[in-house]
C-alpha cells in the first residue's frame, strides 16, 4: 500500500457524526477557505506520513474499542486521492460481514462537479459525503455543517438510514469536543460562528491565554 500524510487521528470522536466513530484528519488543503478553524492542517509537507496499512492498524483498534464508524476531515481529503482511496478500500473490506455496518463519512471542500476521476473514485467509497466550502459568511445550525452552503450526500443504502434524519437536523447546541494531547488542546466539531471568540475570552477571563490557536494566522 503507498503512504498517507495525515494531522492526527482520534477515538472516540463523538461530534462528526452518528455514534462513536475513529477520526482521521488528513493534511494539506488547497482550498484555504477564509475563517477556517484549521490552519495547522494547510500546509501540505507539514503532519506526519504513515503507511495505509499502519493507519489501517489504527481503524481497526478503534473498531474492535466500538467505533460505529468512521469521519474523514481536514485539510483537504482529496488533496491525496489514491491513498484516500487505497485507505477507505481497505476500511470497506473490515466491515464486510459486520452487523450493524460502521459507516464512512467524509469530507471535501469541493463540490461534486468540481473533482476529477481519481477524486470521484475515492469519494465514492464514502457513505456520506460533507460537500463545499466553508464560507464564514454563511452561517448554519445544520448539525456537522459548517456553513449553510454545504450539502450533506447520502451515496449508499447505509448512508440513508444511518443519515437520513440528520440532512435538516439543526439542533440546539453544536456537538463539540474538546481534547487535549502533547501540541496542546484542540477542538472537534463544526462550531457555531462566534463560539471559538467566546472560547477565548472565556480563557483569558479565567487567567489562560492561549499563545497559538488554530483559526488565525500566527
Amino acid at each position: 500500500m503507498s503512504t498517507i500524510r495525515i494531522s492526527r487521528t482520534h477515538f472516540p470522536v463523538t461530534a462528526l457524526g452518528p455514534g462513536p466513530r475513529f477520526g482521521v484528519w488528513m493534511q494539506g488543503c488547497p482550498l484555504a477557505c477564509a475563517g477556517c478553524m484549521s490552519l495547522d492542517t494547510w500546509d501540505a509537507d507539514a503532519g506526519t506520513e504513515l503507511a495505509v496499512a499502519d493507519l489501517l492498524d489504527r481503524w481497526v483498534d478503534a473498531l474492535a474499542r466500538g467505533a460505529e464508524g468512521i469521519t474523514v476531515s481536514g485539510g483537504e481529503p482529496l488533496a491525496q486521492p489514491g491513498p484516500l482511496r487505497a485507505f477507505l478500500a481497505a476500511v470497506d473490506r473490515t466491515r464486510s460481514g459486520l452487523r450493524p455496518a460502521p459507516d464512512i463519512l467524509l469530507y471535501t471542500g469541493y463540490e461534486l462537479t468540481e473533482l476529477d476521476s481519481a477524486q470521484r473514485a475515492a469519494a465514492a467509497l464514502a457513505d456520506v459525503l460533507v460537500t463545499g466550502r466553508f464560507l464564514a459568511g454563511q452561517p448554519t445550525r445544520l448539525v456537522w455543517r459548517g456553513s449553510a452552503n454545504q450539502r450533506m450526500v447520502l451515496q449508499t443504502d447505509l448512508g440513508r438510514r444511518r443519515y437520513a434524519a440528520s440532512v435538516d437536523l439543526t439542533p440546539e447546541r453544536a456537538p463539540l469536543q474538546v481534547e487535549s494531547d502533547q501540541a496542546g488542546v484542540w477542538i472537534v466539531g463544526t462550531p457555531r460562528r462566534g463560539t471559538l471568540s467566546r472560547l477565548e475570552r472565556g480563557l483569558r477571563h479565567r487567567g489562560l491565554d492561549p499563545d497559538a490557536v488554530t483559526w488565525r494566522p500566527e
